[in-house]
């Protein structure tokens, strides 16, 4: 995967990430393809302020890997937590 620089991170917007916590901390960049696929193989490691903030997460993330074409299994974490209600 590309790493991105602290500059091509800061350069993102806030819609260009999974999750934006309470005190302004970006996580899971969805802006690209391969981005897309490394925030889905992480998506059980991300530590979430709530069960509310997960789901909201994971929603980006499978309307990000919809729109780059990229396949996330329904038994998949990222995909549970999209389909769990509050």
């Amino acid at each position: 995967m590309a790493d991105l620089s602290t500059q091509q991170r800061d350069d993102l917007k806030d819609k260009d990430f999974a999750y934006v916590d309470k005190q302004g901390e970006r996580h899971l960049p969805i802006h690209d393809e391969e981005h897309v696929r490394n925030a889905a193989a992480r998506f059980s490691q991300t530590k979430f302020e709530s069960t509310e903030a997960k789901r909201q997460a994971a929603r980006h993330v499978m309307t990000a890997a919809k729109k780059f074409k990229v396949e996330i299994a329904q038994d998949d974490d990222v995909s549970k937590a999209a389909e769990s209600s509050t």
